[in-house]
């Protein structure tokens, strides 16, 4: 008697290049939606604010209180100095490692430096200047902004690591919180948060394509073999 379930079979190698080719695409435009925003602000207007930024950076000044300020500030340490570069990135690397998903943790910490390092070079190619009106010292180059690029990488590699809804939704609080804050305390323009989402977007899944096997196969086995921190967090039900 023939089963009335067909055995599964491997993907094929076409097969999988046809899993890689969407995430390929979507990252590369990204990416180039990115480069031409900065293209354009400095094409158009020699980097000076584009008329939604001006519009954007008037609400945000005229609604300008100290509770959003101790917010703002909040997301500024957590997104760039010790906390930001070393702190929060490590702490996410020794978590994934403890759960014994090495390739996962490799993925993560190259979106990372990748990221970083595609904003030094928008911001030194672009060299917009920042907004006069900031409440916080920052270095030169606005366009894209290092903060939002930061956030969106940590978000899409997490949501990616940890397919849950509450992931995505946490990842996307955050980032948003980000971009807000940027603008709030004078640090960017709203198109240098934007660029900084695309950036940070584009690089987490433009890294994710060629090993999207890898990490679905690593998830899988860790799974099935839980990690010390998986038992432990077991026995304390």
């Amino acid at each position: 008697m023939m089963s009335e379930r067909a055995p599964e079979t491997a993907a094929t190698p076409a097969t999988r290049r046809i899993a890689r080719r969407w995430p390929l695409v979507s990252g590369a435009a990204a990416l180039l939606l990115a480069v031409g925003l900065g293209a354009l602000i400095v094409l158009r207007g020699a980097g000076r604010p584009l008329e939604i930024d001006a519009e954007w950076m008037d609400e945000i000044i005229e609604h300008r209180a100290p509770v959003w300020e101790y917010l703002s500030l909040t997301m500024n340490y957590l997104g760039a100095g010790i906390a930001g570069v070393i702190v929060i990135p490590v702490l996410i690397l020794v978590f994934l490692l403890l759960l014994k998903r090495p390739w996962a943790a490799g993925y993560f910490l190259a979106a990372t430096i990748v990221s970083s390092g595609l904003v030094q070079v928008l911001k030194s190619l672009f060299g917009r200047a920042r907004p006069e009106d900031m409440l916080v010292i920052s270095d030169f180059g606005s366009f894209p902004s290092g903060h939002v690029a930061n956030a969106a990488t940590m978000t899409v590699c997490l949501g990616i690591l940890f397919p849950r809804v509450w992931v995505w939704l946490a990842g996307a609080l955050y980032t948003v919180l980000m971009m807000v804050s940027r603008t709030y305390l004078g640090a960017h323009w709203l198109t240098d948060t934007i660029g900084g989402l695309l950036l940070g977007a584009a690089v987490a899944v433009l890294l994710w394509a060629p090993v999207a096997a890898k990490l679905q196969g690593e998830r899988g086995l860790a799974a099935q073999h839980p990690s010390p921190l998986r038992i432990r967090r077991k026995n304390s039900a």
